[in-house]
């Protein structure tokens, strides 16, 4: 069995691994940090954290972290996938014995103890996480995490509202959150947009010292708008081959709006700001097809229950493609982001009509990774355009009303979509016409 000793002498960890004299035969290794030894898989790779502080944490790889994420890590802008991997860091000595808490949302289970925390993901293989954590002498279970707390009322009125998540502009996102002072070195970009992952399993940038309520409301105060992106449960692992899948659409994508709500609110964002689910591309096939437009709808739904709109992040030929196709007869998002690497800083897109979500209720990723410097402070971005002018909290998606005209076999259907009152016309000639918003809502 293979040794990696990892100690503190002051605030400098020190490595050192031993040579062994044999053949690993167990296939693990042993990385003492902080008094304690953990018996993990030979084959993943240990990163000291202290040695290599901009080091991306990412939890999409075997990769054993040791130490405290820093500010400014040097992270691709978009990264998403779980794997089974530990970030091991040092804490406040309590004296109090280890405990083990469970955050479903995250595949993640959280060890605190006297001096040190434990953060474990796992995307299929709990039980060789828990093995690990067992290793070590620590609880392999405990309590499910509460939701995290809302901040105080003060922070909170700031982003109450869609005015948070409204902006007409360009924005960019990255896989983890600005620092506060790289925030402000980007003062002096083009972009007033800002996204940042704020939950979910396959959210591969968990650890996020930056991301709280402080920073928010920082933001807004400095004129920036937000794109809150969530990287729940995925369709298929066709573009995504490390993600954790969609076992039940329905109760899934209902737990995923509660989860993102949650985490929401802890931020700041209140009633009426748009929540992203990232959905990543998937074959068209009609079981995919099936699955994600069952999830996206229980998202939307559960979202508009707990005063939030549902925005829809996917590619402009799949994902989008289906909400499309399906635009009359699935509950559809307020604001859907259209992923078109074309480079055109515009919402009119080739893959959606012009009726649909026409009135201010798109975003477009028009341009992937890439580098860009602003105010001295490189970070890898993906870039968007905003076309989001929301009026408040969703309206009631249940509420539909029909008009039929047996003479000329004409019917009217009148829905509530993206909070606007939508009219789709069928002849029986020419079909539907296309469903188009004209204002008002109906009331059940």
């Amino acid at each position: 069995m293979i040794s990696v000793l990892f100690g503190l002498i002051g605030s400098t960890a020190i490595a050192a691994a031993t040579t062994p004299s044999f053949a690993d035969s167990t296939g693990t290794k042993t990385v003492s940090y902080l008094g304690h030894r953990f018996t993990v898989p030979a084959g993943w790779a240990v990163v000291d954290l202290t040695a290599a502080p901009q080091t991306c944490v990412r939890f999409d790889r075997h990769v054993v972290y040791l130490g405290t994420p820093d500010q400014y890590q040097n992270c691709p802008a978009h990264v998403v996938g779980i794997s089974e991997a530990l970030l091991m860091a040092p804490a406040p000595a309590t004296g109090a014995p280890p405990q083990t808490a469970e955050d479903p949302g995250e595949h993640e289970l959280i060890v605190t103890g006297s001096g040190f925390t434990v953060t474990a993901t796992y995307r299929a293989d709990r039980p060789l996480i828990q093995r690990i954590l067992a290793s070590a002498g620590l609880p392999q279970t405990g309590t499910t995490m509460a939701p995290a707390r809302p901040p105080t009322a003060a922070s909170a009125a700031a982003l109450a509202g869609s005015a948070a998540t409204n902006y007409t502009g360009k924005g960019f996102e990255a896989c983890d959150t600005p620092s506060l002072s790289t925030m402000s070195a980007w003062g002096s970009s083009p972009y007033r947009g800002v996204g940042m992952y704020f939950g979910g399993v396959n959210r591969s940038c968990k650890a996020q010292p930056n991301l709280t309520s402080t920073w928010v409301s920082r933001q807004a105060a400095a004129g920036w708008h937000f794109l809150p992106i969530y990287v729940g449960l995925q369709v298929a692992n066709d573009s995504c081959s490390g993600c954790a899948l969609i076992g039940s659409p329905t109760s899934d994508g209902t737990s995923a709006a509660d989860d993102a709500a949650n985490r929401a609110a802890a931020l700041g964002f209140g009633p009426g700001t748009v929540l992203y689910f990232d959905m990543e591309s998937y074959a068209l096939t009609a079981s995919h097809s099936s699955v994600a437009l069952a999830f996206e709808a229980a998202w939307t739904r559960e979202l508009h229950a707990r005063g939030f709109n549902s925005g829809y992040y996917s590619s402009g030929s799949t994902g989008i493609t289906d909400l499309v196709n399906h635009y009359s007869t699935n509950t559809m998002p307020d604001v859907i982001d259209v992923a078109n690497y074309n480079g055109k800083a515009t919402t009119t897109d080739p893959y959606v009509p012009s009726g649909m979500w026409a009135n201010h209720e798109r975003l477009h990723q028009y341009q992937g990774d890439h580098n860009e410097t602003w105010g001295g402070v490189t970070i890898n971005i993906d870039l968007d355009y905003y076309d989001v002018q929301l009026g408040g909290a969703p309206a009631d998606d249940a509420a539909m009303s029909a008009v039929a005209n047996p003479a000329t076999s004409n019917m009217e259907v009148y829905f509530n979509s993206g909070g606007a009152l939508t009219e789709n016309f069928w002849n029986a000639s020419r079909g539907w016409s296309g469903p188009f918003a004209i204002g008002g809502t109906i009331t059940p």
